[in-house]
């Protein structure tokens, strides 16, 4: 309330003084005209008393600046023509940048919180872009006159720049458009007009001193390429326009879409082109969560009148069918195909050799060179095996190494609790494995709300999937007794015997092999790139898991486009990469899918939302299913119908939520989708209906009062 307070009086302060000012005619004292006839009084003033005349020119001057009134180059004039081009530049120099910033800071002060409050997730690229590069963007505005100075205080408040960074670049960035008017001030007497001060070449001029810093800018990036490649011979001419390391889904976007713009491609795959998502992670663990759900269903089957006897699990031709399926899939992503495409495909351990050149080593041992005047890396990722003792003794299966498996584990230990080692260890469950699932956290799904982990670890157990969370692996062992893991438990050691071990920690980018080391090229979990994909070398590029930040097969498609496009085409044309809508979905039984902002996240990153949510056991079409169970979470802004998050739980989550994927990539508010006409029964409804609950909860309440009364007097 007092921060409330203190804005509206702040607002109505600011507007007594704008009203105060219109009231009196204020702009008169800061007309030419007015100026003018009054020169020679001030100068005799100013003559008199220099010191007190330049202080109550510079307040006046910072007053005007700061209460964004105009008359401000009236004022600069007024300065050349009393204290001359030295001294008036001094004193307008200090007097409009200290005003400037003034109005900066009560910009910032009244509005900025509010805007970022309301606009934050849309003007996140652009607080990047000012937090990286906003002294440039600031000083080219500040040497172009053609945008009023006022405009310029006011937005940058709203921005995150520092203000001694606004302070400073407005200090030297006014410098030449406040000389070019103290100049013409010295000269008061002579000029008629505002217009006549600034002619046309002079403005092409000062344009042109605008544009500098950016010139300035492309200039140092040049010169940093050139001392990136300095020891580096470039070839001549190239054998591709891009060459691309790695056949999963990054890889393969970028080739296809190199090929279907006409450039000569190669692809570099060394094991089997799909990669991850195709040979041991998407497909095969959606078809074993398949195969799991058909059995999980039978077992339901009484609910729907139907009477079985017991389901057999025949394991080994569950396994072969994901087999199967994964065959069947494959010719998607086959070399025949992108040959047919035009793609160069290879087969081989490519090495970077040069920022130029590809080494690829065959499988009969030969090597193979590639030339080209871009690369795309997209190795991808693979699974991490924690060091824990005794871990390798026990022999660890992972998500790449799990579906060699042909018998059923009798006891599977799962370690990790995130989205892996949640999906497949309910699927292990339900294919009859006892599955024990250790979590060193509190909670499964740790980027999740507390209500979806909830939900997730009801149906894990509803499985039969024996839940450890809050627990420490201290060591693995392995005698003629079998193998035990032992873990550490509020100060207390368990030990757990197990058949067999899934290692679902996550997943770390393959970042060696491949001549990142020889090049110097930088990185951490992932390779270092900017918001364009491009490493140290502006000519190498990385895209998918081995960029990250998402380990998502979607994820690694979108950031494929910009690195093929953005390869091939700069520098004339460049795109930073839109990751502001992003989708992410685990399969588990309930599903749970999720997009934008959730209630933890929004509260760590201090965003007020508000939250609004509708069940599914409301739902006709998820009643008649058999599927009344999780909800629909849909996050606004305050006051505002504007998506930032959805959160879906339960049957076919994924599915659902591609409608605010789309509502959010495109702007599209609550009021509209609760417009849009939803098929009867469907489970889709459930985004309209969330939407209807939105609706009522800011219904005008005041004005259906009077549509009341309006109808009862109807009834007279």
């Amino acid at each position: 309330m007092h921060k409330t307070m203190r804005w509206a009086g702040a607002l109505l302060l600011l507007g007594a003084l704008a009203l105060a000012f219109v009231a009196l005619d204020g702009g008169q004292w800061l007309s030419l005209d007015r100026i003018k006839a009054s020169q020679a009084d001030l100068e005799a003033w100013r003559a008199a008393q220099p010191l007190t005349a330049a202080a109550v020119y510079v307040a006046a001057y910072v007053a005007a600046t700061a209460l964004s009134l105009p008359g401000a180059t009236v004022l600069t004039l007024l300065g050349g023509a009393l204290f001359g081009l030295g001294w008036g530049l001094l004193l307008v120099s200090f007097a409009s940048s200290i005003g400037a910033t003034l109005a900066f800071l009560a910009s910032r002060w009244l509005l900025r919180d509010w805007v970022q409050r309301r606009f934050g997730e849309r003007l996140a690229a652009f607080n990047a872009g000012v937090a990286k590069d906003g002294a440039f963007y600031l000083f080219t505005l500040r040497l172009v006159p053609v945008v009023p100075f006022f405009v310029i205080n006011l937005a940058m408040g709203l921005t995150p720049m520092r203000t001694g960074t606004f302070y400073g670049v407005s200090q030297l960035g006014m410098l030449a458009g406040t000389a070019v008017y103290v100049n013409a001030g010295t000269q008061l007497a002579a000029i008629d007009s505002l217009r006549g001060i600034v002619s046309p070449p002079m403005l092409v001029s000062l344009v042109l001193l605008g544009v500098f810093p950016l010139l300035a800018r492309k200039g140092l990036e040049a010169l940093q390429a050139r001392r990136v490649y300095a020891g580096w011979t470039r070839p001549k001419c190239f054998d591709d326009n891009l060459v691309v390391i790695g056949g999963g889904s990054a890889g393969l976007v970028t080739a296809y879409i190199a090929a279907a713009v006409k450039a000569k491609v190669t692809l570099v795959e060394q094991h089997a082109l799909g990669g991850d998502c195709l040979n041991t992670g998407c497909v095969p663990s959606k078809a074993l969560i398949r195969s799991a759900r058909v059995l999980a269903d039978l077992k339901r089957a009484g609910e729907f009148g139907i009477r079985t006897g017991p389901a057999q699990v025949d394991f080994g031709a569950v396994m072969q069918r994901v087999q199967r399926v994964i065959a069947a899939i494959a010719p998607h992503d086959s070399a025949e195909r992108y040959t047919g495409l035009g793609v160069h495909v290879v087969m081989g351990r490519a090495h970077i050799a040069t920022p130029w050149q590809v080494d690829i080593t065959l499988p009969d041992g030969t090597v193979q060179s590639r030339t080209s005047r871009a690369i795309v890396i997209a190795a991808g990722a693979r699974p991490f095996v924690p060091p824990i003792p005794g871990i390798d003794s026990v022999d660890p299966l992972t998500s790449d190494s799990i579906w060699s498996l042909r018998e059923r584990p009798g006891r599977l230990l799962v370690l990790g609790g995130g989205p892996i080692g949640c999906e497949l260890g309910q699927a292990f469950a339900r294919l009859g494995c006892q599955v024990t699932l250790v979590e060193q956290a509190g909670r499964l799904l740790a980027r999740e709300d507390d209500d979806v982990a909830q939900a997730v670890a009801a149906g894990l157990g509803a499985d039969g999937v024996h839940l450890l969370l809050g627990h420490t692996a201290l060591r693995f062992e392995h005698d003629g007794a079998g193998k035990r893991l032992v873990t550490r438990h509020n100060g207390t050691e368990r030990t757990i015997e197990f058949d067999a071990l899934l290692v679902a920690v996550g997943r770390s980018a393959r970042l060696e092999g491949y001549g990142l080391d020889t090049l110097g090229i930088a990185t951490g979990k992932t390779v270092e790139v900017d918001g364009f994909l491009r490493t140290r070398f502006p000519n190498i590029y990385a895209a998918g898991d081995v960029a990250g930040p998402w380990q998502f097969t979607h994820a690694a498609a979108h950031q494929a486009w910009y690195a093929a496009v953005n390869a091939l085409f700069a520098p004339f044309k460049s795109f930073a990469v839109d990751a502001r809508v992003m989708p992410a979905a685990t399969f588990t039984t309930p599903e749970v899918a999720r997009v934008g902002l959730n209630q933890r996240e929004a509260a760590e990153r201090g965003i007020a939302v508000e939250v609004t949510r509708y069940g599914l056991d409301d739902l006709d079409r998820a009643l008649i299913d058999g599927e009344a169970h999780g909800w629909v979470q849909v996050l606004t802004a305050p006051g505002s119908d504007r998506i930032l998050g959805a959160t879906i739980v339960g049957a076919h989550a994924a599915e659902l939520l591609a409608e605010h994927v789309l509502a959010m990539k495109h702007g599209i508010g609550l009021n509209k989708l609760l417009g849009t006409i939803h098929a009867y029964p469907t489970l889709a409804e459930a985004n309209k209906y969330a939407a209807g609950v939105w609706k009522k909860a800011h219904a005008p309440q005041g004005l259906l009062a009077w549509v009341q009364r309006f109808h009862a007097w109807r009834r007279r």
